[in-house]
């Protein structure tokens, strides 16, 4: 059984090629007994800014394993273990029959994992995308940028990839497992870099994700799988509480399993699922603004004097203030960029990227605070989603009809005045300066009064100084969960429709949502034959 060694610690300064040497000397070995060795998990301790150190976890195998971990634990200042990762597991097909092949609505994370799993063993699904692929609408997204027509159906959040194409690329995960690391793996293989198999906060950039979405694509048509562009949802067959049938923009598609992926942008999908009578229920969502920093501010404050940007790139950070209701940083995006996070023409909402440098002279985050249900409550099961929709049609509207971004300096709003001129910041169509105050709901002003002088705080006075806030940020998570069976992962009451991912709940980022994609996978294979079969 291999030896896992834990909190190894190497200078910013020593080469990670030292790491050999470093484990065997902590095992009492000598280097050439080490049989192989990987990294398991790797951070960086910024705690003592004189002395920054890169903390690493990691699987070795040697002869006597057992031994030698029994030896060195005695000793070694790392914790030495024996270890080993529980394997990653596809479940036997089960016995029920297919009459038409899986289909799968919606290709972001959640999507296209599941249907690439379902592709690899054998069960040729069918992948439909309302929006473009992926390298039309990287087109269409820069030509909105740089102040060009707004396009429903090819934007920063619908298209090949979903909205996580354009929202940074961040690949952390609360969860761990087998079912975690094979995701992860799949990213790796598919474009990614092996980096991301280890990194406490493995990062590939808006530039990046779009051939990872491409390649895990082509794989999926390779075993089998197809995939249909310009292919909206627009309606369910249901007979007898079973799926017969997906209507679509491009016509019906006879299907007994659908996969439920669609994002939560989709809100027109919401609608049509409450007219439907399928499940649904309100939750909990963020709700708040984009804060912007010059990012030399950020890497001072977390580095120190010393000009670690080289080696280390820029600094990112996470922050919380408690309260009545906790102000939390999200989707922190070091080196990047301010995003209009648009799906529906007369709304207005923001988000951030960056690329795989983070390489802009900025750094933003999402600032928001969770709205619990009773601040939506009634009989519109669609409330929060309503909420939203108020908030980003008044910020739309603030802005002249023109997506021009709301931008108000963190003092200003502090000091409840609108700021006299616009603040610098990397949002890229034209800005306007306004009280933020309007565009956002009573509860995420009063949160954000309390919370944004508790950071400055934390900073040591080096917060509020240059903060710009733009907003709202609204799409930060769903205001709804689509119920599903715990066992079967089905819609109660409709046989073969499987919610998945973000948008319906169950799911905070890209590799969350792709787990719960693999997860609602292997679901469907336990119980159904790949067709023909």
């Amino acid at each position: 059984m291999p030896i896992r060694v834990t909190n190894l610690r190497l200078s910013i300064d020593e080469p990670e090629a030292e790491l050999p040497l470093r484990l065997a000397r902590t095992l009492r070995i000598q280097p050439t007994d080490l049989q192989g060795w990987r990294i398991l998990r790797k951070s960086l301790d910024v705690r003592n800014k004189h002395d920054l150190r890169f903390v690493y976890s990691a699987e070795v195998t040697v002869p006597d394993e057992a031994g030698v971990a029994e030896r060195a634990a005695k000793f070694a200042n790392e914790q030495v273990e024996l270890f080993r990762e529980p394997p990653f597991e596809l479940p036997a097909p089960g016995s029920a029959s297919l009459s038409h092949r899986p289909v799968v609505i919606g290709s972001g994370p959640g999507g296209l994992v599941a249907a690439y799993f379902l592709a690899l063993q054998g069960y040729q699904p069918l992948l439909l995308e309302r929006g473009t692929p992926v390298n039309e609408r990287i087109r269409d997204v820069k030509r909105f940028d740089a102040g060009g027509e707004f396009h429903p159906e090819s934007n920063y959040l619908f298209g090949e990839g979903g909205a996580g194409t354009f929202s940074d690329g961040k690949l952390t995960c609360r969860g761990a497992g087998p079912d975690v690391h094979r995701v992860l793996e799949l990213f790796a293989e598919c474009k990614g870099k092996p980096e991301i198999l280890y990194e406490h906060r493995p990062h590939l950039g808006s530039n990046r994700l779009p051939a990872v979405v491409k390649a895990i694509r082509r794989r999926i048509e390779e075993m089998g799988g197809e995939v249909r562009f310009h292919c909206k949802l627009e309606d369910l067959i249901i007979q007898n509480g079973r799926l017969t049938g997906l209507v679509t923009s491009s016509g019906t598609i006879p299907a007994e399993v659908a996969l439920l992926a669609t994002g939560h942008s989709a809100r027109d999908v919401y609608q049509m699922l409450v007219d439907r009578g399928v499940q649904l229920e309100r939750k909990p969502f963020q709700m708040g603004v984009r804060v912007e920093h010059s990012q030399e501010t950020v890497n001072r404050i977390q580095f120190g004097r010393e000009k670690h940007e080289a080696t280390l790139g820029n600094a990112d950070y996470t922050l919380v203030a408690k309260g009545a209701a906790d102000v939390f940083t999200f989707c922190m995006c070091a080196g990047g960029h301010i995003i209009p996070s648009v799906s529906r023409e007369g709304f207005f909402c923001t988000n951030g990227m960056s690329l795989s440098k983070r390489d802009s002279r900025y750094a933003n985050s999402g600032l928001v605070v969770t709205i619990p249900v009773e601040h939506f409550a009634g009989t519109d099961i669609l409330a929060g989603v309503r909420l939203q929709e108020i908030y980003e049609r008044k910020a739309f509207e603030i802005g002249r009809g023109d997506y021009r971004c709301p931008v108000q300096s963190a003092r200003d709003f502090l000091a409840d005045r609108a700021s006299k001129s616009i603040p610098d910041c990397s949002y890229p169509r034209e800005k306007v300066a306004v009280h933020l105050a309007e565009v956002l709901p009573p509860y995420v002003v009063a949160a954000l009064q309390h919370g944004l002088p508790k950071f400055d705080h934390i900073w040591r006075g080096r917060f509020l100084p240059e903060a710009v806030l733009v907003g709202p940020e609204a799409r930060g998570s769903s205001p709804i969960r689509i119920v599903r069976d715990d066992a079967t992962r089905e819609s109660p009451g409709i046989t073969g429709l499987y919610p998945v991912g973000e948008g319906a709940g169950y799911a905070g980022g890209i590799v969350s949502a792709g787990v719960d994609g693999l997860r609602t996978a292997k679901a469907v294979m336990q119980r159904y034959a790949p067709l023909g079969k």
